[in-house]
């Protein structure tokens, strides 16, 4: 995954959030990664608010482009 360079696109709050959404992922099998609304649930509610961890990426658009970035990496790699 890493080779990938999914994780050097973005800084490091926003590297640790997606790095959060692959290891909820893995963990637990939960899809649909790229609605807001997971990121009200533990670890993200400690990570801070839906909208303050959207904001690392620069808005709703780029919050969408960064998690579809992290599930073509991790699809691509299966495949």
């Amino acid at each position: 995954m890493r080779k990938r360079d999914v994780f050097t696109w973005y800084g490091t709050h926003a590297r640790a959030d997606l790095e959060a959404l692959l290891q909820k992922h893995q963990d637990e099998d939960v899809t649909g990664l790229d609605e807001p609304r997971i990121l009200k649930i533990a670890p993200f509610d400690a990570m801070g608010t839906p909208l303050q961890l959207i904001k690392q990426f620069g808005g709703r658009a780029g919050f969408a482009r960064a998690v579809h970035k992290l599930q073509f990496a991790l699809y691509d790699k299966a495949a």
